[in-house]
């Protein structure tokens, strides 16, 4: 397979894809949507302790409400990709904002269990695929020295809107009930979906047998999968950062209700001390990425440097705070501190597969990835940390979780050889098309 040498030819991304100030554009719509995406997401788990009161469940039907939203991403991510690469990336990214905004509205008139769960479950449809195509938009039009930057600060925007779902939803929570919480942030992404169909799209190169002279539209799954398959870390990495996920997710999912059962809080002030954490995770998005970036100018495999350190830092960190130390202010002050590093793969993750990946294939390839990382880390975190909750504790379950950090340490220094490989690949390829 060849890739298509014109003008529109972006595999090798030293310069913008098009004009500087229509990148930045893309970036700052894409940006605010996957705000409310994760606003949307991540409102219910400050609503966990009032949902579980009123009507009666238990933390494993709780974290259910948190992991099914991902769960239908993983389920609808890699169709929605491969539509995208092979019709359009802005479009399918307003559709879905469409569809996963009416569907927040729409839970707030849940009146029982069964509704709000399936209600969470179209959220999750409306998402899926949205972080992928939008990665690959993004990673796209921008050069690729500042790639690992610009998909930290992307998916810092899911951190912000993890915050902002987790204060608005113990705040209005606290004031007008969690079914206001539920109608107030759908609004946003309905406007913001409008404004995105005026985004200026990439033309992929396509994917042509060498033996053609013309260029033929890429084909059907099998071919786009083959292609992505001869680099296998872009696989790999996203396995690895799985566990880092399922550990991220757990925190995202479960402190506000650790603050308000160990801590004492009410909703609101439990809300703010979790909103301070992911902050910190948010701080730490961006720092590494950026770390990334410049250890990358000097060494090839910087990225997986940074993500096996950050990693590792997260398992102590948290380990420590979680096992030796008691609710105060000195576990809290190490959870802040830990969530530094527990930031540290956000972004990094998609930027050393996007380093490798071919840019016809790019949306597919981020697709597979949510589909790893949804099943091996935000789906599973909230759900089997409450069923761990309900065996033996909210805080011995948090005690055990940073464990998935380790195996992600030692899945990416395992992983650090076959990326290099792949990048040598990537570069002939490159050279000869």
């Amino acid at each position: 397979m060849s890739i298509q040498s014109a003008d529109a030819r972006v595999g090798r991304d030293h310069d913008y894809q098009g004009a500087k100030s229509a990148a930045w554009i893309a970036f700052a719509l894409t940006f605010l949507l996957n705000v409310f995406d994760y606003v949307d997401r991540q409102i219910v788990v400050s609503m966990l302790p009032d949902i579980k009161t009123e009507w009666v469940l238990s933390d494993t039907q709780l974290g259910a409400l948190v992991s099914v939203v991902s769960l239908t991403v993983a389920i609808m991510s890699l169709p929605v990709a491969i539509l995208a690469d092979r019709w359009s990336r802005v479009k399918c990214i307003a559709l879905m904002a469409i569809v996963w905004s009416l569907a927040t509205i729409a839970c707030g008139y849940a009146v029982n269990y069964f509704q709000l769960v399936s209600l969470r479950g179209i959220v999750g449809i409306g998402e899926a695929g949205y972080g992928a195509v939008g990665t690959a938009l993004l990673a796209t039009l921008f050069p690729s020295r500042m790639r690992a930057f610009i998909l930290a600060s992307l998916q810092a925007g899911a951190v912000v809107g993890a915050i902002g779902g987790v204060i608005l939803g113990g705040v209005i929570t606290r004031h007008l009930g969690w079914h206001s919480a539920f109608g107030i942030v759908g609004v946003p992404g309905l406007i913001l979906a409008v404004l995105f169909f005026f985004v200026r799209d990439y033309k992929a190169p396509k994917l042509a047998p060498k033996r053609t002279t013309g260029f033929k539209p890429l084909g059907g799954a099998g071919p786009i999968l083959r292609q992505i398959l001869k680099t296998p870390s872009t696989i790999t990495v996203f396995l690895c950062n799985g566990f880092q996920y399922f550990v991220f997710s757990t925190m995202v999912a479960w402190l506000p209700s650790f603050m308000h059962r160990s801590y004492n809080l009410p909703t609101d002030k439990a809300a703010m001390r979790t909103a301070i954490i992911l902050i910190a995770t948010t701080v730490g998005a961006m720092l590494w990425g950026a770390v990334a970036d410049r250890m990358s100018r000097k060494n090839k495999t910087a990225k997986y440097s940074v993500m096996s350190f950050t990693t590792f830092m997260t398992f102590v960190v948290l380990g420590f705070a979680f096992n030796f130390l008691s609710p105060g202010p000195a576990q809290y002050g190490t959870l802040v501190f830990g969530a530094i590093f527990l930031g540290g793969t956000i972004g990094t993750v998609s930027a050393s597969a996007m380093d490798v990946a071919l840019p016809a294939v790019r949306s597919t390839t981020v697709a597979i990835g949510t589909l790893i990382q949804v099943l091996t880390g935000f789906a599973a975190g909230p759900v089997v940390s409450g069923m761990l909750s309900d065996a033996f504790g909210l805080s011995t379950a948090l005690a055990i979780v940073p464990l998935a950090s380790l195996l992600a340490t030692i899945g990416f220094i395992l992983t650090r050889p076959i990326y290099g490989r792949d990048l040598d690949h990537a570069a002939a390829r490159d050279a000869v098309s």
